[in-house]
């Protein structure tokens, strides 16, 4: 089945040059089918570029998909004009009355910061909470899955001495887990990060289950069966070329950056990177879409009826 957006939507020309399956509001209509309603809250600076990844591995799964862009009204981006975010973007205030089966929750170049001292982040905590009624269940990326730990459970980040930048593999260290399903022991995941969580806190939270791992990156997927969270550190939805469009720009600003490990061949950055990834990301938000409609309420006003209560670390030890 097809994706859902807008027509003007320039991710929309992209994934139709790609041959992502899209589909109109009237073809929409006549299929005898509940689209699975999914909200995406994009903290990310470039946009336009952010939409287009997510909605590439979105539209790529085999339910329809109809598409929410979700704004702050505590932050207005500077690197977005304004008439793109008014044309394909609502305000979180505006539709907070309605459900959604999914939210996806992007990373923000602001990892450095304190939360507490992050200009959204009262609005954000806001959306956390009400996502516990109103959405079955939550996909948080980088920075985005930090928040979302550190909200409801108060699992702190930590600076790293160095960029983790690069390509690295990781482990699947549950197979058995219908996110992981039909992934391979060892997958390669791009990964773009400042800071990091530690499994030792984690660990007081018995229900919280690491998916997979890296020697070299640290932990990448954490599944939360209770609040019903996938918390992704790591960036599978990454396009080809975003490391290295990282990397040019940090030169570019004279920031002191390693060359992104295993990602140009041979390290060169004058060669065109491989992407070794794609397969995954697709099969792993086939899997997340695939595990919110087996436990979706087909009627959407039921989500969040009898919604557990967030654990304690001392109920989890």
């Amino acid at each position: 089945m097809p994706i859902k957006i807008p027509t003007e939507l320039p991710a929309r020309k992209v994934l139709e040059k790609e041959g992502v399956p899209i589909i109109d509001d009237d073809d929409a209509i006549r299929q005898d089918i509940r689209p699975l309603k999914i909200a995406i809250l994009n903290l990310m600076p470039e946009k336009i570029k952010t939409e287009t990844q997510l909605a590439r591995v979105l539209g790529a799964t085999p339910l329809q998909i109809e598409c929410t862009l979700l704004s702050l009204s505590s932050h207005k981006p500077k690197t977005t004009s304004e008439e793109h975010l008014l044309h394909f973007y609502e305000p979180w205030a505006d539709v907070k009355e309605q459900k959604y089966d999914g939210l996806i929750v992007t990373g923000a170049p602001i990892e450095k910061l304190p939360f507490e001292d992050v200009r959204y982040w009262p609005e954000l905590c806001d959306i956390f909470e009400w996502s516990r009624s109103n959405v079955h269940g939550c996909f948080n990326l980088c920075w985005g899955a930090q928040a979302a730990l550190y909200h409801f459970y108060k699992i702190p980040k930590y600076l790293l001495p160095g960029k983790a930048f690069g390509v690295f593999p990781h482990k699947v260290l549950d197979s058995t887990s219908p996110l992981m399903r039909g992934l391979n022991d060892t997958i390669p995941i791009p990964v773009s990060r400042h800071t990091e969580n530690h499994r030792e806190d984690l660990a007081k939270f018995k229900h919280l289950e690491i998916l997979a791992e890296s020697d070299d990156a640290g932990m990448a997927l954490v599944f939360d069966p209770i609040l019903n969270h996938v918390q992704m550190f790591n960036h599978l939805e990454y396009d080809s070329t975003t490391l290295g469009d990282e990397y040019s720009r940090d030169v570019a600003k004279g920031a002191e950056i390693e060359v992104p490990r295993n990602y140009y061949p041979d390290d060169d950055p004058s060669r065109e990177p491989v992407n070794t990834w794609r397969a995954n990301a697709h099969i792993l938000f086939g899997n997340w879409i695939n595990w919110i409609y087996q436990g979706t309420p087909y009627d959407l006003d039921k989500i969040g009826d009898d919604r557990p209560a967030v654990p304690k670390a001392d109920d989890a030890a």
